[in-house]
Formats: C-alpha cells, sequence, structure tokens
C-alpha cells in the first residue's frame, strides 16, 4: 500500500458549545495506490479513503458544508435529517461540534446499532417510514418550526459544493491525472459533487463510471427513459444507495456529458463479494453501498468495458471508497454467508 498524499488533520476537538473556528469538520482523507487492486485489475488503482472519515463515509462532506454555512449565518439552532444511516452520522458529528442539536429519523430498515451510535453524538432519534423517502417526509414537517434546518441525505447545492473537495484533494495528491473516475450512485449527491469537483480541476475529459446495484438503481432508471423515474421500492441490500428518484441535476450533468458519465449496474451479490474482498485485501469494513464501486475491480468491470470498447485504454483509475456506517464483523459474516461467498 502506497500512500499518495494525506492532508494536515485537524484534531477532533471535545469542545461541546458553538463556535466557528472551523474551516472544516470533515478531514483531507489519503490517495493511496492499491497494489492488491492494481495486480487485479492490470493497471493503476488508486483509492480515495473517505471511510476514514470520523463518522465513517463521505457524508461529512457535504452535509457538515451545509450545517456550516446555515450556523454562520445564524439561521439554524436545531438540525432535522432523515437517513439511512451515513448522512444522519455525519449530520449528528457535525452538530455536536458546533454546539447544537439535532434529530434523526431513520426509516425501518436502518440496524437498530446505528441509531445506538447516533445517541452516543446526542442525537435525538427518530424512526418512522419503510425507506428513506417516508423518513424524509417527517423529517420536512418537523423542520418548519423557528430556527430549524431540514438537511436532506443529499439534494442540496451547498451538500454537492462539500462533496466536491474529494477530487480537489485527489487532484492535490495524485502525481498523474486518472483515466477513469469510479462512484457509487445513490441519490445522486456524491455524484453532483465529484462532476463539481471534476469541473473545477480540469478532469472534464475524464469519464465517470457510476456503479449502482439492482434494486436501487434510481439513475440507471433515469437514464433508460431520459427522465427522473420513481422506482416502486428499494429491494437491494444496499440501501443507503435506496433512493427511489435520483436528483433531477445528476440527470442533467449525464446529459451535458462534462464528463462524462457511464451508468453500469451489478448484482448484491457483487457488491458483497467486493466488500469482502476488499476486507481481507486492506483491512477495511465498508457496506455494499462502497462495494458497488469497489466492484468495477473486483468484477472486472473495467475490463470489460475496454475489451468492449466502451472505454479508450485506461492506465490508472480512482475509486473513490465511500465507506459506511451500517457494517461490522458480525454483518459482514452474514452477508458471506447469505450469499455464499
Amino acid at each position: 500500500m502506497e500512500l499518495i498524499g494525506g492532508g494536515d488533520h485537524k484534531p477532533i476537538q471535545d469542545t461541546i458549545h458553538k463556535q466557528k473556528v472551523f474551516d472544516k469538520l470533515y478531514i483531507e482523507t489519503p490517495t493511496i495506490l492499491s497494489h492488491p487492486l492494481s495486480k487485479h485489475a492490470g493497471l493503476k488503482v488508486y483509492l480515495k479513503l473517505d471511510n476514514l472519515q470520523p463518522p465513517g463515509s463521505f457524508k461529512i462532506r457535504g452535509i457538515s458544508h451545509m450545517i456550516q454555512k446555515a450556523v454562520d449565518n445564524e439561521s439554524c439552532d436545531h438540525v432535522y435529517c432523515a437517513s439511512g444511516g451515513n448522512a444522519g452520522m455525519a449530520a449528528a458529528f457535525a452538530c455536536r461540534q458546533l454546539g447544537i442539536s439535532c434529530t434523526i429519523i431513520l426509516p425501518k430498515s436502518t440496524p437498530a446499532f446505528l441509531a445506538d451510535r447516533l445517541k452516543l453524538l446526542d442525537a435525538e432519534v427518530k424512526v418512522h417510514g419503510d425507506f428513506y423517502d417516508e423518513a424524509k417526509i417527517l423529517a420536512q414537517e418537523l423542520s418548519t418550526q423557528p430556527g430549524a434546518l431540514y438537511v436532506p441525505a443529499f439534494e442540496h447545492p451547498d451538500i454537492w459544493e462539500g462533496h466536491a473537495s474529494i477530487i480537489e484533494e485527489a487532484c492535490r495528491q495524485l502525481e498523474e491525472k486518472p483515466g477513469l473516475v469510479v462512484t457509487s450512485v445513490g441519490g445522486g449527491g456524491l455524484c453532483n459533487g465529484i462532476v463539481q469537483g471534476m469541473r473545477s480541476v480540469g478532469w472534464e475529459d475524464v469519464p465517470v463510471l457510476t456503479m449502482e446495484t439492482e434494486g436501487a438503481h434510481s439513475f440507471h432508471a433515469a437514464v433508460q427513459v431520459g427522465e427522473v423515474v420513481t422506482l416502486p421500492a428499494i429491494t437491494s441490500i444496499a440501501k443507503t444507495l435506496g433512493a427511489l428518484s435520483v436528483c433531477p441535476t445528476t440527470l442533467e450533468y449525464y446529459k451535458q456529458a462534462r464528463p462524462q458519465l457511464l451508468p453500469y449496474l451489478i448484482t448484491d451479490k457483487q457488491a458483497v463479494n467486493a466488500c469482502i474482498k476488499f476486507a481481507e485485501d486492506h483491512r477495511f469494513l465498508v457496506e455494499p453501498a462502497c462495494g458497488a464501486s469497489l466492484a468495477a475491480i473486483y468484477s472486472n468491470i473495467v475490463k470489460q468495458l475496454v475489451t468492449e470498447q466502451k472505454l479508450s485504454d485506461v492506465t490508472s483509475v480512482l475509486v473513490v471508497v465511500c465507506g459506511g456506517s451500517i457494517v461490522s464483523t458480525s454483518v459482514m459474516e452474514a452477508w458471506r454467508q447469505e450469499y455464499g461467498i
């Protein structure tokens, strides 16, 4: 494992009072050259390790950015956030650091241990609805109170602006421009931030492989018909990819093709297999929503696309390792048994 870059990491402060001294509440995560994945793929595979963010996923970038802007404008003293897990963890972490209160609304599909983690961050937790979109309705209703801020999991420009920092960091850390960027797509917040980041650093000529699982494929479904559609239900194991509809902006970015977005659909088993292989190769636990992007390498999808001439000859790939909170060693073992891996 070769370290490509890092950053000046500010210590996490335990002071629980409102403050404006932070320039950011997330860390600059390293980009590494993965020898195991590079050997498997037959090309250089760089990993942007946002699973190392304090709350466990990339979500802290955009979520904290949105909350900080509201606090700095003195328009927020309580946050309401609907989440399948990762956005809620990010919101709770940011609110604790900023000294404001928050309520996280979780869908029923969220593992119980995640509620306990949120409570450790002083968040109030409510469980409502079978999936994210139903939890979101309650969060929006509660946030109509004075001084309240509704923080969505992905559908807000401030969130995309925060996520763009992933690419801005990677551009500084890498010695070469990658031939391909790989990311998972759920509702589109991460993808939107990646597109904006790539435009800001001059990577518009680099294609982006957008990975989704069957049953949580709102972006893929929208691309197929040329307009945003609503899935009847989320049936994938990758629940944190589970937005019934993708952001309209994500579909618009697909149409603009700056950079080109290449949607790709995989099975739950491929996503879980990637999580297990990644744990074995790098000793990191990530959830299937992240495994979807890693499957581009472990399931030889990049190789296949090059062979089919859907990608030009690629010599290096940057994979965004988005992380995830809904995973543990026991959960990983249950996945292994369920899918016979």
